[in-house]
């Protein structure tokens, strides 16, 4: 016995120490396979550990009123109640990314309370200067900011013709035409600069008075900002100013508009929350993120569950034979259990910890990444405390906790057997084979209530369906491998001497084969699944953009004012001209028996000749109908709400307003256009304040677009503009984490690949010498082997291939009303990996086995 060996019987407590110290060196090959796997997954789920909880500690960046010990705010959010089946009635709540404004009077109450030094109403309002969209806003409300804005040269302004503008937009003293409210030529006036701020912002600073008249909406306010006297506490700060609101019963402006069970209670902001009364699509995109991070660690959960019990697995079946030796010489089954638990817990320990160090940079990297994009909504706040840093040893622990599982699993049944059979090789027995069955069945039945959901309860379904099918397969893995054979064998067969080898080595290990197939079904079928499922709506999407757009210019840009459709149909050589305007509503309903609140992207457009610039496919009814109290409505969401022409539609627009308005007409091309078309006056008089102007115009024969860009100086004229097509809010969001999730758990899942065939090549070395003694040289081997990866990727990928199938054709039809689709590029890459990963995971263990003129005997 060696000396590290009689150290390790001492501390170890015997045999079980002894037994694991010596695995853990003689199999170094096989365990550095499950030392990548547990790693990569302890990396990927302790980077969805972090960004999960740096997205639940997030918050609205506090910027504008930074200096404000509490801000008086609207109701930027929605609820509905419902009852699911069997159960009590259960409320949810989604974000409004609308201001909802505070009743002007609700200042005098907040300016009574106690300890109040000051409450100063802001106001905030779209402008135009020199050609550039600025925002307008009182210089009272520069009191609320941490540090009170600096002017660099003049005074505040006092008149209602003054203003103070950024560095470099204009000097004290110049005059200043600035387009406001509608943005009109007819709402224009002359400003005199009296003073230069250091704001690098392009904010434009009006008197208050002149301010509250430009928003527009008299006896409203966007907030109100708080300071309090000196010693006075946030907290009782808060608590004095909700109780003197509910005193007055206060409500936002929104109360009279809202469903009944949607209070419009005002709220009072302290802290971090301030922010949210400034950016206000911050605080609602934190539950989608927290959702898909949550999908995504689930996923990521099963597949790693997958891929590190499949090579774990494999690394102790190589060992089989040894293990069945150690109890046949009398190894009790605890000290096999030990002795197998102890030599995998010191590999995933080990593995685990060096992922979650690398957990951290990979989050870091994954940060910067969606912020490069643009998929986290400007103002929000990831913040990442140290103490955060820990959270990967959480995860790494799980790892540690499945590989600890999967190895006693595996060696139960040399645990269990009596020593003298313990050498006996036994074939998979008939509970895995019903299991695998039955896992098959509920996998077809998801994607077949997959087909009659929408939208995300639908991917819901898919993604749910292909995992559950790829389990089965897995278990089930011995009988496909045989019956991929039967199909490939006589092929191979004809192949010379290498291919017999092949087909011979491949039907006579079935259970070697199906270990083999297994990874590559799950790469095959997971990342089929995830971008085939995205791409086919975004093909689809596009092509119906495509064929709604019918205008020849497109007219948008500072310079255009809100009347402009109007005034472009006068303009000779124009035919017909639509505004069109992109919001957002939230459709309360439920989703599998439980509420939900569904925000969905929609379009405002004027009615008039809608058809000749953006064609939406009608199916039933008129759009020329579309006025405020009416609306279109696609026809997959017409039948999902169960709704005809003359029904009317229950919704809520994004500043929390409740609407029931009258279906007019039903259209196809809602993938492109969106589930809902309004009236761009209905949906323009629920926003912020209205959008940058876009008017889509088809001209008359041989007419040039020349007077468009004449009417509307420093107005952007596009010929043969882009197609309309909405887009979800998070959609930038889904797109990013996608192909993160796609390009991590495929590389994950690749590894495994590349683990179970190198495990399954090595342990074929006296195999592969034995068949060179028998006479077969080099050549015929690398033929066989080559074969048998070409089988072993055939096969995979077809599996892979029908396990997605179900699943997508489903999603497919139910959300896109088409088959899958898949760009060319991404399915000739997945072919590609997975036929190289294959290819070299087994001829490149088997170089020593084929090394030399005649093989080398081992010991």
């Amino acid at each position: 016995m060696k000396r590290g060996d009689r150290r390790d019987v001492v501390r170890g407590g015997g045999v079980v120490a002894l037994l694991a110290a010596r695995g853990a060196r003689t199999h170094r090959r096989a365990w550095a396979a499950v030392f990548a796997a547990l790693a990569l997954g302890s990396l990927l789920l302790g980077t969805l550990g972090l960004a999960a909880g740096s997205a639940a500690l997030g918050h609205a960046r506090v910027e504008r009123y930074a200096g404000a010990g509490a801000v008086v705010a609207g109701t930027q959010s929605t609820r509905y109640s419902a009852k699911p089946w069997g159960s009590e009635a259960r409320t949810v709540r989604a974000g409004l990314t609308e201001r909802v404004r505070v009743p002007a009077r609700a200042l005098e109450v907040v300016r009574q309370v106690p300890g109040v030094r000051a409450a100063v109403a802001d106001v905030a309002f779209p402008v135009t200067v020199r050609g550039s969209a600025a925002t307008g806003r009182p210089w009272e409300a520069t009191r609320l900011a941490s540090a009170p804005t600096r002017l660099l040269e003049g005074r505040p302004p006092t008149g209602a013709r003054e203003i103070v503008v950024g560095k470099g937009v204009a000097r004290t003293g110049d005059r200043l035409s600035i387009p406001y409210g509608t943005g009109s030529a007819t709402d224009t006036h002359t400003y005199t600069v009296t003073g230069v701020s250091a704001d690098a912002r392009r904010t434009v600073h009006f008197s208050r008075d002149e301010a509250h008249r430009l928003a527009g909406r008299p006896g409203e306010l966007d907030a109100i900002g708080v300071l309090a006297d000196s010693g006075v506490p946030d907290d009782v700060l808060r608590t004095r100013v909700r109780h003197a609101l509910d005193a007055a019963d206060l409500r936002d402006v929104s109360a009279p508009h809202r469903a009944d069970d949607d209070p419009a209670r005002l709220r009072v902001l302290t802290g971090d929350a301030r922010g949210e009364a400034e950016f206000l699509a911050a605080a609602p995109a934190r539950m989608p993120l927290l959702q898909v991070l949550a999908s995504l660690a689930s996923v990521v959960v099963l597949v790693g569950v997958l891929v590190v019990t499949s090579t774990v697995a494999q690394a102790l079946r190589q060992r089989a034979r040894e293990l069945a030796l150690l109890r046949a010489v009398g190894a009790t089954p605890w000290q096999l259990r030990r002795a197998v638990g102890r030599e995998v817990g010191r590999i995933a320990v080990l593995a685990a910890v060096v992922g979650a160090v690398g957990a951290v940079p990979a989050y870091l990297a994954s940060r910067a990444l969606l912020v490069g994009r643009g998929a986290v909504p400007e103002g929000l706040e990831l913040p990442f405390p140290p103490w955060l840093a820990a959270a990967p040893l959480g995860t790494a622990g799980l790892m540690v906790l499945i590989a600890w599982l999967t190895a006693l699993g595996c060696c139960a049944r040399a645990a269990r057997t009596r020593p003298a059979e313990a050498l006996r090789e036994e074939e998979p027995g008939s509970a895995r084979q019903l299991t695998g069955c039955v896992l098959l069945g509920l996998g077809a039945a998801s994607a077949g209530a997959g087909a009659l959901q929408h939208g995300a309860a639908a991917a819901a379904a898919a993604s749910a369906s292909a995992l559950t099918m790829v389990i089965g397969c897995a278990l089930l893995g011995p009988w496909l491998a045989r019956g991929a054979m039967r199909v490939l064998g006589a092929p191979m067969r004809r192949l010379g001497v290498g291919g017999r080898l092949a087909a011979s080595a491949c039907t006579a290990n079935a259970a070697r084969l199906g270990a083999a197939i297994t990874p590559v079904v799950l790469v095959t079928a997971f990342v089929l699944v995830q971008l085939a499922g995205g791409a086919t709506l975004g093909h689809e999407a596009a092509a119906q953009a495509r064929a709604a757009a019918r205008a020849d210019v497109a007219v948008s840009g500072p310079g255009v004012p809100y009347d402009a459709v109007e005034r472009i149909r006068r303009l000779p050589g124009v035919a017909a001209a639509t505004a069109v305007a992109h919001g957002t509503v939230v459709v309360p309903g439920k989703e599998l028996g439980e509420p939900s609140l569904e925000r969905l992207p929609v379009l405002g457009v004027t009615p008039r000749s809608l058809a000749r610039t953006l064609d939406p496919a009608v199916r039933e009814g008129s759009t020329d109908g579309l006025r405020p109290g009416t609306v279109a409505v696609g026809t997959d969401r017409a039948r999902t709400l169960g709704v005809r022409l003359g029904d009317h539609v229950q919704l809520r627009f994004d500043d929390g307003a409740e609407a029931r308005l009258r279906v007019v007409a039903t259209y196809e091309r809602a993938l492109a256009l969106g589930d809902f078309l309004f009236s761009y006056e209905e949906l323009t008089r629920h926003m912020t304040a209205p959008p940058p102007v876009r008017v889509l115009a088809e001209l008359t024969p041989g007419a040039s677009p020349t007077s468009l860009s004449t009417a509307f100086p420093g107005a952007r004229v596009e010929r043969d503009p882009v197609p309309e097509r909405v887009r979800a809010e998070d959609q930038a969001l889904g797109d990013v984490l996608t192909a993160v999730a796609v390009t991590a758990i495929g590389g994950f899942t690749v590894i495994a690949v590349l683990s179970t065939l190198t495990l399954i090549s090595v342990g074929r070395g006296p195999e592969l010498r034995q068949l060179r003694l028998a006479g077969a040289d080099r050549r015929r081997l690398r033929r066989m082997l080559l074969l048998e990866s070409a089988a072993t990727a055939t096969a995979g990928l077809s599996l892979g291939t029908a396990t997605a199938a179900l699943p997508l054709l489903a999603f497919a039809l139910s959300a896109a009303g088409r088959l899958p689709w898949l760009p060319p590029g991404q399915g000739a890459l997945i072919v590609a990996v997975v036929v190289l990963t294959t290819a070299s995971a087994t001829l490149l263990p088997a170089r020593g086995a084929l090394r030399g003129r005649y093989p080398v005997a081992t010991r």
